[in-house]
């Protein structure tokens, strides 16, 4: 390292002229900068520069010197330009992760910002599992509900509403509930915490609450197959509003006890490291979360 220190002086002396204007561009004494020559020619066992009162010539295995020495200021300077276009602009690689349930939202939320800066991609793993992102080398993860505790930060994003619904033919032939008691004698689609029960708590007028213990039908662990579970007529499905918004609006779901609500699911960005994000990461999560806080059901505080 210090060899490396010393070709950018010796860069420098070469460039500038003379000892005392590199030592003024370098912020250093001339001393310190004679110093420094001194050490690399005797490390190299060679003279570099020629010293007069007057001028510095080079010597021959000085100018060749200084031909790799100049190249390797510029490719430092090129990688520090790097770091900082990082920082300030969206570029290279995102790597994102996201469940399959979420993963729609992606494209609406990052289609804007990969239009706007070219030089930026996106690679986006679908998966229900918890992807390790270190290992994954995951830029950016979206999460949905209650983390476990981990050393990754997490920003989260919104509350996103759930809705009780079912597909039309579904209630044609099993009548609509019209309370919450009568949940229980129905079928169910449902991604249970654990063990085969799906446990929730419901929360009506004048806040009165109502817990229920379902035993469903069919589970999966992906939220995106029960919602077209639910919407084949094969159950009444927990479902996010924001997920269901145009089946509701079409008519091929319907949201059922509307005056009873379920507890929100919070909507999280989740990162490896807190600090020295670079841009194309911080941009994503902006872009997220506006993309959250706008859609159906989402609340923000």
């Amino acid at each position: 390292m210090d060899d490396l220190k010393r070709m950018a002086i010796f860069a420098a002396v070469v460039r500038q002229g003379s000892m005392s204007s590199a030592a003024r561009q370098l912020g250093i004494s001339t001393s310190a900068v004679s110093q420094q020559l001194r050490l690399l020619e005797q490390g190299g066992g060679v003279t570099l520069l020629h010293r007069s009162t007057r001028k510095l010539t080079l010597t021959d295995a000085g100018a060749r010197y200084a031909e790799h020495c100049h190249a390797m200021v510029a490719a430092a300077a090129q990688a520090r330009a790097q770091l900082t276009l990082a920082h300030d602009a969206p570029t290279g690689e995102l790597r994102l992760s996201a469940p399959v349930g979420f993963a729609r939202h992606v494209a609406p939320a990052l289609a804007p910002l990969l239009a706007e800066h070219s030089a930026l991609s996106l690679k986006l793993l679908v998966d229900d599992a918890m992807i390790d992102l270190i290992d994954a080398r995951i830029d950016l993860a979206l999460r949905a509900g209650r983390l476990a505790d981990s050393s990754w930060t997490a920003r989260r994003l919104c509350a996103l509403e759930w809705v009780l619904c079912a597909a039309p033919s579904y209630l044609q032939e099993r009548g609509t509930p019209s309370s919450p008691t009568e949940l229980v004698a129905h079928q169910w689609v449902a991604s249970p915490r654990a063990g085969s029960a799906l446990q929730f708590t419901l929360t009506g007028p004048q806040a009165q609450t109502h817990e229920l213990r379902i035993e469903p039908r069919i589970t999966s662990n992906s939220q995106l197959s029960l919602q077209q579970l639910c919407s084949a007529g094969l159950g009444i499905g927990m479902m996010v509003r924001a997920d269901v918004e145009p089946e509701l609006r079409g008519g091929s779901l319907v949201s059922l006890l509307p005056d009873w609500r379920l507890p929100p699911i919070d909507v999280w960005a989740v990162t490896a490291q807190r600090d020295r994000q670079p841009a194309k990461v911080r941009r994503a999560i902006e872009a997220l979360a506006a993309h959250f806080r706008s859609a159906a059901g989402a609340m923000v505080a």
